[in-house]
């Protein structure tokens, strides 16, 4: 296999399994936030303080950002882009070096 047909096989991969852990953290919170719903009714603890409604809102906002990281996040900060960021600050660095050795040249007089 090709190396750039390897990276975009390693990438789908990646993509896959994120996913996954996504759509199992789904189920996991749909069956939990159902357990704790049961357990309050059944075993009638405190009925006054829903701690189950707590339990559930807190695990749906980090189901919440998991979510975003899978699927916006990641999405758009992926190897592709982490090479553009790269070679964007290469470029940026070597018009930096470029400009210090204009600059020393001039102040220093010597022709190229």
């Amino acid at each position: 296999m090709e190396i750039n047909q390897h990276e975009l096989y390693e990438y789908a991969r990646q993509r896959l399994k994120q996913k996954k852990h996504l759509y199992f953290h789904f189920v996991l919170f749909f069956v939990g936030s159902i357990f704790m719903l049961i357990a309050n009714k059944l075993l009638n603890i405190k009925p006054e303080t829903n701690w189950y409604q707590w339990g559930i809102t807190i695990w749906g906002f980090l189901f919440l950002l998991h979510f975003i990281r899978v699927f916006i996040t990641d999405c758009f900060m992926n190897k592709k882009w982490e090479r553009a960021q790269i070679d964007k600050l290469i470029m940026k660095q070597e018009r930096k070096l470029e400009q210090i050795e204009k600059d020393f040249n001039q102040k220093n007089n010597i022709t190229e």
